[in-house]
């Protein structure tokens, strides 16, 4: 049965239901920051290509970091929350500090990796059947669009940190 608020009883009531979850502001905050760099794509997307697609929208990479707003978000929204001096804290800065990282290095490197396998597959071997497979290029961020997905992710984690509910 549906309550006053037309939310089910069930997600109200129970503390780990539905209602807890879309009341939890650091859920939240992750949720908007990675929806809002997500979003930010096609823009972007439109600027540098001429092209306006919502297809930038699903896709990994490109201007901002989705990953990196989701973690800024989170870490924003725990700051707020709980404090600098909460426990919670350095386990989301640590958690994000290592995705921020792994954002512009180590996914960055294996995109460029893929680029020159591809390059050689189709150069030297053009003949061969696996020069028909193609590596995704396109992994990792640059260190500007890791920089500007920490900025969208911190300022949407303050917001839906101070949320008045």
């Amino acid at each position: 049965p549906a309550g006053p608020r037309g939310a089910p009883a069930a997600a109200r009531a129970a503390p780990g239901g539905l209602g807890a979850l879309l009341t939890n502001k650091v859920f939240l905050a992750g949720f908007f920051g990675w929806f809002s760099a997500q979003a930010l794509k096609i823009p972007t997307h439109f600027l540098k290509t001429g092209v306006l697609s919502l297809r930038p929208f699903v896709q990994s990479g490109g201007m901002p970091s989705s990953h990196s707003a989701l973690c800024a978000s989170i870490t924003a929204a725990v700051a707020v929350l709980h404090g600098l001096g909460s426990p919670l804290f350095p386990i989301s800065l640590a958690f994000s500090l290592i995705v921020l990282y792994d954002a512009q290095g180590v996914r960055r490197h294996s995109g460029k990796q893929a680029e020159a396998i591809n390059l050689i597959m189709g150069e030297v071997l053009s003949e061969h059947p696996a020069a028909a497979l193609k590596l995704k290029e396109v992994i990792g961020h640059t260190p500007l669009q890791v920089y500007c997905g920490t900025l969208i992710g911190m300022a949407v984690g303050i917001v839906c940190g101070c949320l008045p509910f």
